[in-house]
């Protein structure tokens, strides 16, 4: 059993910021690619952006300049710093993790319970 939990989310002003976290924990032997992705009603969810344990990052298009996402790889956390904030990035944000449950097995998933971001005036 692999539990992820967000937190973070809040109510902010367009051009406002804040910091979004995520911790996995339980049954892992390797996590790999810790990442976020957001859904609003009627909308597929949708990523935002992930890293991989090495580092290497990968974001939407449309938060790129102003999100920044970072992890520490001994606690097994990911957060996203996002900056400039608009109406159009609110959303529930779900954290995602990608990791192992033993040596030389299969990639498995879990998925936090979500966070709300609400960006208006």
């Amino acid at each position: 059993q692999v539990q992820v939990v967000e937190s973070g989310g809040d109510l902010v002003q367009p051009g406002g910021s804040l910091r979004l976290s995520c911790a996995a924990s339980g049954n892992i032997w390797i996590m790999y690619d810790m990442g976020w992705y957001r859904e609003t009603p009627g909308k597929q969810r949708e990523l935002v952006a992930t890293i991989t344990r090495f580092g290497d990052l990968n974001y939407a298009e449309a938060v790129k300049g102003r999100f920044t996402i970072s992890r520490d790889n001994a606690n097994n956390t990911v957060h996203l710093q996002m900056n400039n904030l608009k109406p159009d990035d609110t959303a529930v944000y779900y954290c995602r993790a990608q990791f192992t449950r033993g040596a030389g097995g299969e990639f498995w998933y879990s998925w936090g319970q979500g966070t709300q971001v609400t960006v208006s005036s």
